[in-house]
Formats: C-alpha cells, sequence, structure tokens
C-alpha cells in the first residue's frame, strides 16, 4: 500500500522540489577498504544498501528503523575466492546463490572440479551502473538501478546475469528483473536461487510462514523432527540444528505465487513469477547469536549440480538462450494489510494450480 500517495503527486512534487532524490534515490559511495556500496532510499521508509562488489545483492536493510535482515560480524566482506563461502557469507537480505551450482561443497562427478557452497555468483563483481527514473502521469513515479554480472572462465561457462532493481515512490516494495543468458557456445547448466534472509525482529517468536503449498516435504531426519510445525518460528536457542523444508507451492493463472511470513501486525510478502521459480525452501535457523532464516525461491533446490543431475533437476542454458526472472518483497503493515496479503494466499491454496515443473517426488512427508 503506498504510504502517504496525497504527498506524492507530481504536481503537488514539483510545486515544492526541483530534485526527486529529496524523496527517492540510489546513491552510491566508496567504504574505506575500497567496497562500493549504494544506498536505497525511499520515502516509504523503505532502505537497503546493496553490494555492487558481492553479486548487486542487498546487505542491510530496515524499514521505519525497524531491522529487516540478520548481518553477519565485520560484514560486508571484499569479494575473495581464498575464503570459504561461509567465511564471505555477509548475511543480508539477499544472498544470490548460482549461477551454475546451489547447493553443499562437493567435487564433480564427471571433471573432478570443486565447488564451494552456493557457486560463485555472491563474490562477482557488477559492472555497467545505471539508473533510470521516469513519472508515470501524475501519481506514479519509479526508479530502476541496472547493471551486469558476468559468471565466466575460459573454456568453461559464460554467464551474464543483467539485474534491475525497481523501487516506486512511496511504495516498501522491492521489485527485481534479472536476465540470464548463456552467451558461450555450449550448453551449461543453470542453478539459481533467491536466498532471502531474514532476522529479528521481523522473525522472532510466534511468527509464522504462510504458504499456498500443495506438499511440504522435510529435507532429512532433522527437519522431519519440526515437520508438524514447519511453520511457526521460536525465539532463539542455543545450538539449534538447522531445518530445511521444500515446498511444492500452487500459483494462480497467470504463473504468479505468493508467501508471507509475520505477525498480525507486520510481515514481509514475496510475490514471484513461478514458471520460472518453481521451487521453494524454507530455511529455519533459530539459533542463538546467529538467528537467521531463509525463504528461497529457485530454479532449484539446494542439492548441488551433482544431484541435481542425478536426479534429472537440473536446468540447463544453451548457447543463445536466456530465461528471465521476476521477484518482489514488500513490507505488508498493519492488521487489515497482512489479512489482504493473507487472503490472498488462501485463495491461490483454494483456487490456484500445482506449480508445472516442481519435482520432488525423491522426497516424502512423514
Amino acid at each position: 500500500m503506498k504510504i502517504a500517495s496525497h504527498f506524492y503527486n507530481r504536481t503537488t512534487i514539483e510545486r515544492h522540489s526541483i530534485d526527486m532524490r529529496q524523496f527517492i534515490d540510489f546513491r552510491q559511495s566508496i567504504l574505506p577498504d575500497g567496497m562500493r556500496i549504494i544506498e536505497a532510499y525511499n520515502s516509504s521508509g523503505l532502505s537497503f544498501t546493496l553490494l555492487p562488489d558481492r553479486g548487486l545483492d542487498i546487505w542491510s536493510a530496515s524499514y521505519k528503523g525497524i531491522a529487516l535482515t540478520w548481518i553477519s560480524q565485520g560484514s560486508p566482506f571484499a569479494p575473495d575466492f581464498g575464503q570459504s563461502w561461509l567465511q564471505q557469507f555477509n548475511g543480508g537480505l539477499l544472498t544470490t546463490c548460482g549461477l551454475s551450482h546451489v547447493g553443499p561443497p562437493e567435487k564433480d562427478d564427471v571433471s573432478g572440479e570443486f565447488r564451494d557452497l552456493h557457486g560463485r555468483y555472491s563474490r562477482l563483481r557488477a559492472s555497467s551502473i545505471s539508473v533510470d527514473r521516469h513519472w508515470y502521469g501524475d501519481s506514479d513515479y519509479s526508479i530502476w538501478l541496472n547493471a551486469e554480472v558476468a559468471e565466466s572462465r575460459l573454456f568453461g561457462e559464460q554467464l551474464l546475469l543483467k539485474r534491475s532493481y525497481g523501487l516506486e515512490l512511496g511504495e516498501p516494495t522491492i521489485t527485481i528483473w534479472d536476465t540470464v543468458s548463456n552467451v558461450g557456445d555450449q550448453p551449461v547448466p543453470l542453478m539459481l536461487l533467491y536466498h532471502f534472509n531474514l532476522g529479528y525482529p521481523i522473525i522472532r517468536d510466534g511468527v509464522r510462514l504462510h504458504t499456498p503449498s500443495a506438499a511440504v516435504l522435510p529435507r532429512d531426519t532433522t527437519a522431519q523432527a519440526g515437520y508438524q510445525r514447519w511453520w511457526d518460528y521460536a525465539g532463539a536457542s542455543v545450538g539449534y540444528s538447522e531445518q530445511v523444508f521444500f515446498h511444492r507451492l500452487k500459483s494462480k493463472q497467470n504463473g504468479f505465487t505468493k508467501a508471507m511470513i509475520g505477525t498480525d501486525d507486520m510481515a514481509l510478502a514475496l510475490d514471484w513469477e513461478s514458471t520460472s521459480l518453481p521451487y521453494l525452501t524454507q530455511w529455519k535457523n533459530l539459533r542463538s547469536g546467529i538467528y537467521v532464516n531463509g525463504i528461497e525461491p529457485g530454479n532449484c533446490i539446494p542439492e548441488g549440480l551433482n544431484a541435481a543431475r542425478q536426479r534429472q533437476r537440473l536446468v540447463m542454458l544453451e548457447p543463445g538462450q536466456e530465461q528471465r526472472f521476476a521477484i518482489s518483497l514488500s513490507v505488508v503493515e498493519g492488521r487489515d494489510a497482512v489479512r489482504e496479503a493473507w487472503a490472498a494466499i488462501n485463495q491461490i491454496q483454494d483456487m490456484g494450480v500445482p506449480v508445472a515443473n516442481c519435482h520432488l517426488d525423491d522426497y516424502f512427508a512423514p
């Protein structure tokens, strides 16, 4: 819902200000260690920090001063392939996993190549950064930040991701449009997962996850122990063992689906196009101090390239082929707005169709 929309029509704004950066902007700067950052500001109350040197992912984020995510000690870290993925994990609202491997560290069954956890993407640098600004009529103003991230190596994969972040004046929503192209001459794997990391106080005791799920499937015996309350979140506890659940979702006729996590008063909602992102992974990590939980749409589950290939879940991108991905994250504030979002999810649950190309037959509910 647009915040104080009567303040933000074009006629009124242009009578009082000559520079829209007063109300909405992407502000680029450089940290003392040389890392680039881009601060996203919107009069809706939503603000966040992008890291161009870490895949243009989202680091810190807040809404009206309320933290939305967990961040790790000392972050943000400059990209360093000499350290492990876990040592380089910034936390942050979005960590993109991929582009050709998502899952545990592994040695390739065919080539013998070693792959670290969740692939290389989050340590790649963005280039060709630009900003577009537009009024649409008298009431709608949007700003888009665009960039490119290449994952490539000689005699190997040649992937190019073009990413755009969109903000609309007064709307507490982040829209992400990604296009991944195979600009090489050989087919390559494409594994892409949007690792949205949510922390305290958005996640706390009593928070619930709402999804239009046709089935919810625990990853392993640890998750099976929490299966009866997969939707329910508790406070932090010492030594908590992570639980992971895979969701076979339903979607609307246009392919879009939705999930929401929060309380009756405030929540975060994800909307995405399920044709290209048919899987949803739920990561519950209620461990004391590192209380960070993931809601993760993807074109894969985090099982690794070897397993995806063996179980015929692996997506291949042919030379010259591209795939597009659309996803948005919104703050839902107030009991009426939360009830409305919940009703939309229930409608998909009742009237939606199972998402196509979601192959989870080797996982079973207890």
